[in-house]
């Protein structure tokens, strides 16, 4: 991660379907997130990987991240548990 000082940040989130070599068996969603500016990269596995690679960034920008944990955790909320939900990261075709 880069120094403190920065006033922005841009990350790419690239996400995709794996079928799985089992017959009958879901896909297995899969991802990566990439800061632009660095290049760092994460292979994700569920949606919470995102924040997880996000906030550090934010924090070095004097961000109170506190309030970000109630964002991530309404979307990893069951799919129709309420208007907000987005379960990117599920085995759904």
């Amino acid at each position: 991660m880069e120094s403190s000082g920065e006033s922005d940040h841009a990350f790419i989130i690239r996400i995709w379907k794996e079928n799985r070599e089992v017959e009958g068996a879901s896909p297995t969603w899969r991802g990566v997130i990439e800061h632009v500016r660095s290049e760092e990269k994460r292979y994700l596995v569920d949606f919470s990987g995102v924040a997880a690679f996000i906030i550090p960034y934010l924090q070095a920008m004097g961000v109170d991240t506190k309030a970000l944990h109630h964002w991530t955790a309404e979307y990893q909320k069951p799919e129709g548990s309420s208007p907000k939900s987005a379960n990117l990261m599920t085995n759904q075709s």
